[in-house]
């Protein structure tokens, strides 16, 4: 073929290419083109032949969010058919699953009674913990996303963003006995455990809480919140999630409503955190510490349950609704207002928002 003829095939191949290119690209949308160069065009080879997702991360980065968070807000693609299957089946995995399991070990699905022990709550938990983990997986496999997009990035577990969280855990909670202590409605009895057993079962609900608090971040501020936001925005989602998280805790059986509106403004909190610290590492030390802090150390009920293996002895006088009566101290009308200062607290200490409104 003459070099002249080769020379205006392969432009009329080119401006064909180029022509295709660009309806691809008009159809993925102006505030898609992120998600369309990851999902469909490679940029580059990494050393194992996967596309790179760098241009992702340094757009994160020039937009002044969490580079560890990759699903930056923006037009997407309408939340249709197969985002419902999806979370079907991370819904299937983490919630059903389990409950064969936990019968067959003679392990309580829903609470029944009053009283919390290390050695089964920690085998709940941890079977808990392992299938919304499992479910979170399979779902990041299947939409070829890394976990970092929905909040949860595996480098930073056990980070700074952890210990700080269980230090406000640990000091939030700490507020409530101490106003009703002043106030002469809280008294510390006596000292419940000496010597090694205090090390002892202050591990074990350490343990304890934290299964209990990944399971529970994972489940309702995980996925499930990354999926709702991309179908009604971030702060619908977590209202809704919010919601379903204070459902899940009627069935303790000494909860009182001012407990259950508690936990809905306990999970708003969470989200506030999530959405500001660009992950769920925050929220997830803020609860394990909180709930340790309240069940082991100052030995009240949780959420109506009252563990054994407690470190200290207490005891409260007055009505329920300053105390929190059965609930413990998170059913307390005090909760309520130390649940609005820690919010405060979290905007100033985390003023700009991180975790996308709307994830791509």
């Amino acid at each position: 073929m003459p070099l002249e003829q080769a020379s205006v095939h392969v432009l009329r191949t080119w401006r064909r290419l180029w022509a295709i290119s660009m309806r691809r690209l008009g159809s993925c949308g102006a505030g898609s083109t992120t998600a369309f160069f990851r999902n469909e065009v490679p940029l580059s080879s990494e050393p194992n032949g996967e596309p790179s997702t760098k241009l992702v991360t340094e757009k994160a980065r020039v937009d002044g969010s969490d580079p560890s968070n990759t699903a930056r807000s923006g037009d997407s693609q309408p939340w249709g058919r197969p985002d419902r299957i999806r979370l079907f089946i991370w819904a299937g995995i983490a919630f059903l699953l389990p409950v064969p399991l936990l019968l067959a070990l003679h392990l309580q699905v829903i609470p029944t009674g009053s009283v919390l022990t290390v050695q089964t709550e920690f085998q709940a938990k941890a079977i808990a913990v392992c299938f919304v983990v499992l479910a979170t997986w399979i779902v990041s496999r299947i939409e070829k996303r890394p976990l970092d997009d929905y909040g949860i990035p595996p480098r930073q577990v056990f980070g700074r963003r952890f210990w700080e969280g269980s230090v406000w855990g640990f000091a939030m909670l700490s507020v409530i006995p101490l106003v009703l202590g002043v106030s002469g409605n809280f008294r510390i009895d006596s000292i419940a455990l000496t010597g090694g057993a205090v090390f002892r079962y202050a591990l074990g609900w350490a343990a304890v809480f934290l299964a209990l608090s990944i399971a529970e971040e994972f489940a309702f501020r995980g996925y499930w919140l990354f999926s709702l936001s991309r179908r009604m925005r971030f702060w619908p989602a977590a209202f809704f999630l919010s919601a379903v998280f204070a459902a899940a805790h009627l069935t303790n059986s000494q909860e009182t409503a001012l407990g259950i509106a508690e936990v809905v403004a306990t999970g708003l909190l969470f989200c506030l955190t999530i959405r500001r610290t660009g992950n769920l590492w925050f929220a997830v030390g803020f609860h394990a510490a909180w709930d340790w802090a309240e069940t082991f150390f100052y030995g009240a009920p949780d959420s109506g349950l009252l563990g054994v293996g407690r470190f200290l002895n207490t005891s409260v006088r007055g009505p329920s609704w300053l105390t929190g009566g059965s609930a413990g101290p998170e059913g307390s009308v005090i909760a309520f207002f130390v649940l609005l200062f820690c919010a405060l607290l979290v905007h100033l200490r985390f003023p700009r928002a991180i975790y996308p409104d709307r994830p791509v």
